[in-house]
């Protein structure tokens, strides 16, 4: 099978050759088993570890110039070196200073649609059509993050609910809009759509429930809607100790469940499988916080095979990291990753 028909297999619940693999990384990671396995680009590299990886079609930008280090809402980044990688990290946040709705309304221009160009995602697919296609990107909560500030747009949802949902409606329209352009350039293309939020941390909900159904999934509903009337599977990214959420993202429609952070609290394997796999495709569970980046070849190569087994039963499991493997991780462990389900993932 090709990549896109093996991940089509695992979707539609039928029986593929393997299973699934996909990648995430960090550039600075990837750059690194790049060169320890001696080839000239990220594709060569990819091709010679047999992931299945996803193709995203994206449009260009041609709204007003955006200065370095600064992206279209406003805000300013600045790379921060942690040791082993570095991170674009937001330092400046043009909505903090804000008080109401009004106030946002009156005084700041939000992105607008037409900012991109998207004439040209069709040349996108050339090359790329024994992939799986990825297109549109919704993750609103993450934006208002960079907008208010990460501390006050937490506190936004108990003291300025009036300014959380006025600021998601408004990233809802950009983030709508682009998926139903993307979708439209390419009828009957795109496979995949990004619909995801950061909800857990490493023992909990970063959000109360009520939170959750209040501000976020009646609006990511509106996009998964559109995402299944276009024929395409909702790809839903929610990292850590999100249980309690999962049965309502499962109802709002996503499709495949990633990253199956299974060291978080309350994310054990084997009860995520009996409880959701027969409702969720689960895409992830090779753990970048200590497996990869701190175990032997023989404990990822051991995690493999137990993610075959646990996750992998009956079917609906895709292999992939728990998020973007980082630079830490040695290339010895990377490759053993992708060897070792190559060799026993067969079905």
């Amino acid at each position: 099978m090709a990549p896109r028909e093996r991940w089509l297999a695992v979707l539609n619940r039928q029986k593929p050759d393997r299973v699934p693999m996909d990648y995430w990384a960090t550039p600075e990671a990837t750059e690194k088993i790049i060169a320890h396995l001696g080839c000239s680009s990220e594709r060569e590299m990819l091709e010679k570890l047999h992931v299945d990886f996803v193709v995203e079609v994206k449009p260009a930008y041609v709204g007003p110039p955006v200065p370095a280090q600064q992206d279209e809402f406003g805000c300013r980044y600045q790379d921060v070196d942690y040791g082993t990688g570095v991170y674009e990290e937001c330092v400046f946040h043009p909505l903090a200073r804000f008080q109401t709705a009004e106030e946002i309304e009156h005084s700041y221009t939000w992105p607008d649609p037409d900012w991109w160009d998207y004439s040209g995602i069709r040349k996108q697919l050339k090359g790329n059509e024994r992939y799986p296609i990825q297109g549109g990107s919704y993750e609103p909560f993450l934006i208002y993050k960079k907008l208010r500030g990460e501390e006050q747009a937490y506190m936004d949802m108990a003291v300025n609910p009036e300014i959380v949902h006025y600021c998601l409606d408004r990233l809802l329209h950009l983030g709508y809009e682009n998926t139903r352009r993307i979708l439209e350039q390419i009828p009957g293309k795109v496979m995949l759509s990004y619909v995801a939020e950061d909800m857990g941390g490493q023992e909990d909900l970063l959000f109360s429930p009520d939170s959750i159904r209040e501000f976020l999934i009646p609006r990511m509903r509106k996009v998964i809607e559109l995402i299944h009337q276009a024929g395409a599977y909702v790809f839903h990214h929610n990292d850590g100790s999100i249980l309690r959420i999962i049965p309502g993202m499962i109802e709002a429609g996503i499709d495949i469940l990633n990253p199956i952070q299974w060291r978080c609290k309350n994310m054990d394997r084997a009860e995520l499988k009996r409880d959701f796999g027969d409702s969720v495709i689960l895409h992830g569970g090779m753990d970048n916080q200590q497996t990869l980046p701190f175990g032997s070849v023989d404990d990822v190569k051991e995690e493999v095979v137990d993610n075959l087994r646990i996750l992998g039963e009956g079917g609906g499991y895709i292999l992939a990291p728990c998020h973007n493997i980082q630079p830490v991780t040695p290339p010895e462990n990377i490759v053993a990753i992708y060897e070792t389900c190559y060799e026993n993932g067969w079905l």
